[in-house]
């Protein structure tokens, strides 16, 4: 009777276990169920994304930044053409498209898409965005990125063809940035030749509210054409100070907090309830000169300066390794990029008889102007630190980030500590916007530099159908940029951002833009 009662015990625990096991295992048989009714319970909600500074606008066309554009592009506007995951060019207003001649790019548009107004878009929409770019009277700064745009001819509702005034091999690649952005034409009309104040596109998120300074509020769209947003609404806080956005997130009042700066990271590493995000970006973070000014528009005293910037200490000691050294102003993952290239290696003793052949034996003074970011006035005090070993007093400025990029753009500056985001993964948008002649200013070229040879070379790997060939025009270009020293290279820049853990499908493209379309909160 014993061995009997231990023996019903036994087919008592076996059959328990087969009923956890049978109960595992229909967990695993249905699992895609299980994640589709998971995702259900995570739609909605308000996501909220800290942030360093505020938009300088929310105009495409007059956007001199990532860090305005990432409001925006792909969320409120779309072009014609986006980026997938892998940074590939897909469709996206546009179905499909065709290089008709050297000059003549038809595309063919998507039906069934309507503007966060109602109006449907067709290919007057597209015509009606490009005229306003390319308008000299609305004096849009991006203009020159399509300065090769002749005409926007609509053939129908849905077929629309660019014709160019020359070939322009990466025409799709600037479609995808955020310039291509098509923009509803009752906006256009309401505000003409002024800045857009209320954006209104064909994206997964409509704007709802702008407090300058304080917050942008996004809503979803419950109309849109493509996979729906998977949060009701996204409000990007303005919090200058880091420790501030960090705490937000440790709170539970913010999911996001970007930038997240090196020194920020260990910090980071340590919560329990926070994640840091890293992912390699297309630009690169650097010091420029102002060619034009005084006492550097002597290639002479550039170069001395160049020589005597101890950079791997700069990598080391104030970014922690984190970004590589760079050697030109594209990222090595940019097509173009030149990995031969060579920058300036220290030499206090050739950087100290450069100043003397410019007049600067006995020293001089200089003033660096930098964002606020901990980084940048972390480097500017070590390259305060290296230049006084050639006799060179530097004087830092630290600017509000508008501020900051008002004043270069302007002009105003000497010498700065700034950032290009190549937007395109292509050489010509960084050649073009920083170096040519044309783009002088709040284009990009804020170095105010002019090279005819270069701007040559920039205009022929412009139309040059031959993607070899145009890797070799840009190294020729990079290398005479490097030669006049226009710029100290730093490093390839990491997109960092501080994630909550409870926070699914966040990214930053390459090119910086955030993405959050498919973004859920647990």
């Amino acid at each position: 009777m014993k061995g009997n009662r231990g023996l019903g015990k036994f087919f008592i625990v076996m059959l328990i276990m087969m009923v956890i096991m049978a109960g595992c295992s229909t967990k695993k048989d249905v699992s895609s169920d299980t994640k589709k009714s998971d995702s259900a319970a995570k739609e909605g909600g308000t996501l909220v994304i800290a942030r360093l500074s505020d938009a300088e606008n929310l105009d495409h066309h007059f956007m001199s930044t990532i860090n305005a554009a990432s409001i925006t592009h792909r969320k409120i506007y779309e072009g014609l053409v986006g980026r997938d995951k892998n940074a590939q060019i897909k469709p996206l207003l546009a179905e499909k498209w065709e290089q008709k001649d050297d000059t003549t790019w038809e595309f063919t548009l998507r039906k069934g898409v309507k503007f966060h107004d109602g109006t449907e878009f067709k290919a007057n929409a597209v015509k009606a965005t490009f005229d306003r770019l390319l308008d000299p009277n609305v004096g849009s700064p991006r203009a020159v990125v399509f300065k090769m745009v002749k005409e926007v001819k609509v053939i129908d509702d849905y077929t629309v063809q660019f014709i160019l005034s020359e070939p322009f091999s990466p025409l799709l690649s600037i479609l995808a940035s955020h310039e291509g952005g098509i923009i509803s034409p009752k906006t256009i009309e309401k505000y003409g030749k002024k800045i857009i104040q209320e954006p209104n596109g064909t994206g997964p998120f409509v704007f709802e509210s702008w407090t300058p300074g304080q917050e942008i509020v996004l809503k979803k769209n419950n109309d849109y054409w493509g996979e729906k947003a998977r949060v009701d609404k996204v409000v990007f806080k303005v919090v200058p100070e880091e420790t501030t956005r960090i705490s937000m997130l440790e709170t539970g009042e913010a999911h996001i907090a970007e930038p997240l700066s090196v020194p920020m990271m260990d910090t980071v590493k340590t919560s329990k309830a926070v994640d840091v995000y890293r992912s390699e970006g297309y630009g690169t973070e650097y010091i420029g000169f102002n060619v034009q000014k005084k006492p550097f528009n002597d290639v002479r005293v550039r170069k001395a300066i160049s020589y005597a910037v101890e950079m791997d200490s700069i990598i080391k000691g104030v970014y922690n390794n984190v970004g590589k050294k760079a050697n030109s102003l594209l990222g090595s993952k940019v097509f173009g990029y030149n990995d031969a290239m060579k920058a300036y290696e220290y030499n206090l003793n050739e950087a100290k008889k450069l100043l003397a052949e410019a007049g600067y034996s006995n020293g001089l003074e200089i003033t660096l102007k930098t964002m606020d970011s901990k980084e940048r006035i972390n480097m500017a005090e070590v390259l305060q630190s290296q230049l006084k070993g050639i006799g060179v007093k530097v004087n830092i400025q630290v600017l509000e980030y508008g501020t900051f990029v008002e004043q270069v753009n302007k002009g105003d500056s000497e010498m700065f500590i700034i950032s290009w985001r190549n937007a395109t993964g292509d050489a010509d948008y960084n050649q073009y916007n920083l170096f040519h002649t044309s783009s002088q200013g709040g284009a990009g070229n804020t170095f105010f530099y002019s090279n005819k040879e270069v701007d040559s070379l920039i205009e022929a790997a412009r139309r040059e159908k031959d993607q070899e060939k145009r890797k070799e025009l840009y190294a020729q270009s990079q290398e005479l940029e490097m030669k006049d020293v226009v710029y100290i290279p730093v490093r390839v820049i990491e997109n960092l951002a501080a994630v909550s853990k409870n926070v699914d499908g966040f990214a930053i493209s390459p090119s910086g833009y955030l993405e959050i379309n498919d973004v859920s909160i647990k």
